[in-house]
């Protein structure tokens, strides 16, 4: 039976998590359904398939042998049931609305940390997949590959063989020559560390954030899906510059905006603090794999009244981050995790859980996906809106995705805290749509 330790920040986010604050990821994802029967059939496909997708069969178990006490690490479950992790639902005709409970739930951390639930629809011509995966098993990426482990065969042409070099020669001792580099490198990490924590703690000065952003945990949880063209957003682009993913921040903020004023909050001073995590993913070959992220943090202008100016300061701050790269500044906190001992994580991982406050106001993060079409039973998946996990006192996160024309915005939020998220999902689309009257004048 193979075991791997949890790189260090996979084991951050295993021991962060709670009852109220589950550290899941998830997508859910809409199909077309050529039967009524179709969802039915999905649930048997996926019961079948996750037996022969490796990464679905591992579990996580503590760790506390020298050099790793305290630590956890991935290992085969052998008594590995799909049935286990797969459940058919009864037909909804509110697909959000039932994955957002089904999010709130903890994953079994007894077995391999994933579900999936399939969800018929009334109509019966859709059914949607509510995938979970703990963020310890998986990031983004992963989730995807394990999701299309289990989806239909895709048609690919065969990948040319690279030719494969061979070993060079490892040497018992370190090479001596490389001590003044090795000594550099060490105090250019203690400097990094300690420009990332001034970071951090400058990044909590100045502009407030909306208490709309900040809530007591509730562990409930409400999810809310908003479809927009590519092609509306690649019109914003060219007209006024810039990347796709600056568009798509922005219109984050401009939402957050049109959100607070219909509720009639204020949004004088208002900029909460984004974070905008970056895969940092180590080869195939490091190890420990798994998890390896920085961040760029950003103020999202939701004080700023026009749309333009908004888009812009959002630019100017993306470039910024890019120009000082992923390893520094408040956004790469989540590199620190390299530098804390397996048992550290395991006693400290509650209180960092809470510090996430203190550090950021809210979550945006893109996650790609592939351009071909996927399939599950025949059936063509349409939508994916992808779910991020919400951190202790704060009401909302907004994971972006990208599937073949389409962007999907998937929103999650504390149900208590934000009990209009419907009105947010509207201000999404509100704020294309003005984005692109700006534009064309």
């Amino acid at each position: 039976m193979t075991a791997d330790l949890l790189a260090p920040l996979d084991l951050a986010f295993w021991n962060i998590e709670s009852d109220r604050h589950p550290m899941h990821l998830g997508a859910l994802g809409v199909f077309s359904a050529h039967s009524p029967t179709a969802g039915a059939h999905a649930a048997d496909l996926l019961a079948a398939r996750a037996a022969a997708v490796p990464g679905l069969r591992m579990r996580i178990r503590d760790v506390w042998r020298p050099l790793a006490f305290g630590g956890a690490a991935r290992e085969t479950d052998p008594d590995f049931d799909p049935l286990n992790h797969v459940r058919l639902h009864a037909p909804t005709a509110d697909f959000h609305a039932v994955a957002g409970r089904l999010m709130e739930r903890p994953l079994e951390r007894g077995r391999p940390p994933w579900e999936a639930h399939v969800l018929p629809g009334e109509d019966g011509v859709s059914f949607a997949v509510l995938f979970k995966f703990h963020h310890a098993l998986a990031d983004g990426l992963r989730a995807l590959k394990l999701a299309a482990g289990v989806m239909d065969p895709l048609d690919l042409p065969e990948r040319t063989p690279r030719s494969i070099e061979p070993p060079r020669p490892m040497l018992a001792l370190p090479d001596v020559r490389r001590v003044p580099e090795l000594v550099r490198g060490a105090l250019s990490d203690v400097g990094r560390a300690l420009d990332i924590g001034a970071s951090v703690a400058l990044s909590a000065l100045g502009v407030s954030s909306s208490s709309a952003l900040k809530s007591t945990p509730t562990g409930t949880r409400s999810i809310a899906g908003v479809d927009l063209d590519i092609d509306d957003v690649h019109r914003v682009r060219k007209a006024v510059g810039g990347t796709v993913n600056d568009v798509l921040i922005a219109v984050v903020a401009g939402a957050l905006r049109r959100w607070l004023e219909e509720r009639g909050d204020g949004t004088d001073g208002v900029a909460p603090r984004a974070l905008i995590p970056v895969s940092k993913r180590r080869p195939r070959t490091a190890t420990p794999q798994g998890n390896r992220l920085s961040g760029y943090l950003i103020r999202l202008p939701v004080d700023n009244p026009d749309p333009l100016a908004r888009l812009d300061r959002v630019r100017t701050a993306m470039v910024r981050n890019k120009d000082a790269g992923p390893n520094r500044g408040a956004g790469a906190v989540a590199l620190l995790a390299d530098h804390v001992p397996a048992l550290g994580h395991r006693l400290g991982g509650p209180l960092v859980g809470q510090a996430a406050r203190l550090w950021f106001d809210i979550l945006v993060t893109s996650v790609p996906l592939p351009g071909l079409g996927l399939r599950l039973g025949g059936d063509p998946l349409t939508a994916v809106y992808p779910l991020a996990p919400l951190a202790p006192g704060q009401s909302l996160a907004v994971a972006i995705s990208t599937y073949r024309n389409q962007v999907h915005y998937g929103l999650v939020a504390d149900a208590s805290a934000v009990p209009d998220l419907d009105v947010l999902a509207r201000a999404v689309t509100d704020e294309v749509d003005s984005l692109i009257a700006v534009c064309d004048q």
